[in-house]
């Protein structure tokens, strides 16, 4: 049977397939290219000479825009939800090990918020805040309009992960006289580990790019996505390409840091191991 002839699907199959990859980063790599532009270039094309000239105006002092304190802001924000996202994900999957009574109506009031719009999300927990007299701010309100987020999403994967957990592990620990804490400190995390690291890289990049959830309730300091969309009205020049550029860069950096590191932590258990 000749197996090189390939049919009409393969090829149709292929052509959606470089579609979805042009619509996919086709956007990203022209905003890339048309940061690049020279100091009288616009933000379309053609391209008006190349230089580094919007990087360098980026980090000069800006008639509007506080790119500085808005990208520290989603960084601090960011993090402060990665920690919460994997702290309370895996204390509720070994809470959810042993079913109790309501624990299937707290499971989907816990995920419901995925299906609830994200604008509303923001609009009710920043409405609570007046309610209650107190000022929405990106460390409180927008902290939790972002965990509204990123939690159901934590609880799902670290869920999964128990799924397939052996407890044979636990057992053999306690069998030789290993106390609970140190069960899960020396056995269950390390397992665990490189799945975690996931839950919180999933958590991260969530709430740093995230714009619904954060505009009711950021109060009066923008993090980085309502700053760039704030810029979007009043910039016209490529500056606001640069800006977009490094951010790109800066996402994908971290997602190379995240794999490094469980490449290092593989490479870790095999010395460990001895293989």
């Amino acid at each position: 049977m000749n197996t090189s002839r390939r049919g009409l699907s393969f090829y149709l199959l292929g052509a959606f397939f470089a579609l979805f990859v042009l619509f996919l980063y086709g956007p990203t790599a022209t905003i890339l290219i048309l940061s690049f532009q020279g100091p009288e270039g616009g933000l379309t094309f053609p391209m008006n000479g190349v230089s580094l000239h919007w990087f360098r105006n980026l980090f000069e002092q800006q008639a509007v825009g506080d790119f500085g304190g808005s990208f520290r802001r989603s960084i601090a924000l960011g993090l402060m939800v990665m920690v919460l996202t994997v702290l309370f994900s895996v204390l509720a999957g070994f809470a959810f090990r042993r079913r109790f009574r309501g624990s299937g109506a707290l499971f989907y009031l816990a995920v419901a918020s995925l299906i609830v719009p994200s604008i509303l999300v923001s609009l009710g927990i920043g409405l609570f805040f007046n309610i209650l007299g107190l000022e929405p701010a990106w460390y409180s309100s927008a902290l939790g309009a972002h965990l509204t987020w990123t939690l159901p999403f934590g609880l799902l994967i670290v869920f999964a992960i128990f799924n397939r957990f052996n407890p044979a592990y636990e057992e053999a620990a306690r069998d030789l006289g290993a106390t609970p804490w140190q069960t899960v400190r020396h056995v269950v995390l390390p397992i665990l580990l490189p799945s975690l690291i996931g839950v919180g890289l999933f958590g991260f990049t969530l709430s740093y790019d995230e714009f619904a959830r954060t505009l009711m309730t950021a109060g009066s300091f923008n993090t980085l996505p309502l700053e760039i969309y704030g810029m979007t009205t009043n910039v016209t020049t490529p500056v606001l390409y640069a800006l977009g550029s490094l951010t790109t860069v800066f996402s994908f950096s971290v997602i190379g840091l995240a794999l490094l590191g469980l490449i290092l932590l593989r490479r870790h258990r095999l010395r460990r191991s001895g293989i």
